[in-house]
């Protein structure tokens, strides 16, 4: 995966110090395995946050890193753990808290991927499945590393199975999602926090980064080196944006019916804001004989599982979903991003359209816009500072 070339000019990092920037992955001195496993994943040169941040995470220091979906923040912070842990020792070392349980368990893979030559043991804790199992695993073999979404990481804490005295690092991965009042995860963080070694290091990664969020990052970490992006330099330059104007509600579905055939040229993520509707489209497309998978928060963790294998392998090409997909989730084969429904979350716009464009390939976002929706899609515009056009007649000709 090489990234785009004139990446680095284009952002512009505001960091709190001068940071050192590594042209390679090999200036960055990592372990011979590691640098293995970073190549054999298929990455050739490290992405601009990638050449900063890498290095100030295994220095050891607090670091608040910003960067657009799909430049591999989640590898930043991999690479740095993988390069800092030591693999003689079995127990726990590292922490890594994402909202959702398909992101959790994609960054276990990809510590897994980058890891493969270094016999490094990491472990998925999600909600949905037993606790026996997770117990059996964490027990048995051993586990350097944990990826887990809050909930049940401070339920196994709390029952002594995961033990925290050799965790050197927490990483808070879609941290203003976390770290938001809106799904209660807050306190949860917190009470993880509380039971870490005092000198533990804090990593704290997002596309997007408000006030808020880094207001209430001063009560946890110390002097965090930040680099954070403008939030008019994070709108996907490779993802082409578009708007249908569909006036009304009840003619969003035949608009996504003419759009069918483009949709499954690779593969496809429609959004609606609600799991209600998702159900519904799902339902509706399947009785039109359109093919579609689906997957929300409410489904059983083995179905979303199999929809995610399905889609992943490119079993199935066009995937209806709510904003559960819309963090980090990575499928390199997507090119075109719908929103059915504009996002209620200003900054879930930028992580719904991120799951297309993936490492600087190209992308397109096409937005269905009802009467009572052109004041949200201004207020989008004006908040990424770009402007939405009109999608030209013939979806082929981008």
């Amino acid at each position: 995966m090489s990234f785009n070339k004139d990446e680095d000019s284009k952002l512009k990092f505001r960091t709190s110090r001068k940071l050192p920037i590594a042209p390679t992955f090999e200036a960055m001195k990592l372990k011979d395995d590691l640098l293995r496993g970073i190549y054999s994943y298929g990455f050739e040169a490290p992405s601009a946050i990638q050449s900063r941040a890498i290095t100030q995470i295994i220095s050891g220091k607090d670091v608040i890193a910003q960067a657009q979906s799909g430049t591999g923040k989640t590898a930043t912070f991999t690479i740095g753990i993988l390069q800092a842990i030591e693999l003689k020792r079995k127990d726990l070392q590292a922490l890594v808290l994402s909202p959702t349980r398909e992101l959790a368990t994609q960054i276990s893979q990809v510590v897994s991927n980058l890891g493969d030559y270094m016999n490094v043991k990491t472990y998925a804790i999600t909600g949905g499945k037993t606790l026996k199992d997770d117990i059996k695993k964490i027990q048995g073999s051993g586990c350097h590393i944990v990826s887990g979404t809050p909930g049940r990481v401070l339920d196994m804490i709390k029952r002594q199975i995961l033990k925290t005295r050799s965790v050197q690092m927490l990483i808070l991965d879609e941290a203003d999602e976390l770290l938001s009042e809106r799904l209660g995860f807050k306190n949860q963080i917190y009470d993880i926090f509380t039971k870490l070694p005092p000198a533990c290091q804090v990593v704290v990664v997002s596309a997007t980064m408000n006030k808020d969020i880094l207001e209430i990052t001063k009560k946890f970490m110390s002097d965090p080196v930040k680099i954070l992006v403008k939030k008019d330099e994070i709108s996907l330059e490779g993802i082409k944006q578009y708007m249908v104007n569909v006036d009304k509600e009840d003619w969003k579905f035949d608009t996504l019916c003419d759009l069918y055939d483009s949709l499954t040229i690779t593969q496809c993520v429609i959004f609606c804001n609600t799991k209600k509707k998702v159900d519904w489209l799902a339902q509706k497309m399947s009785q039109s004989n359109f093919a579609v998978s689906s997957m929300h928060g409410d489904m059983k963790q083995e179905d979303r599982d199999r929809v995610m294998n399905d889609f992943r392998t490119g079993h199935s090409r066009v995937l209806i979903s709510t904003d559960v997909w819309a963090r980090g989730i990575d499928v390199q084969q997507i090119s075109l991003v719908i929103n059915y429904d504009i996002p209620e979350i200003l900054e879930n716009y930028i992580h719904r359209i991120g799951r297309s464009g993936r490492f600087g390939r190209k992308g397109v976002a096409i937005n269905f816009v009802t009467r009572d929706d052109v004041s949200k899609l201004k207020e989008i515009e004006k908040f990424y500072s770009i402007k939405i056009k009109a999608m030209p007649a013939n979806l082929a000709d981008i």
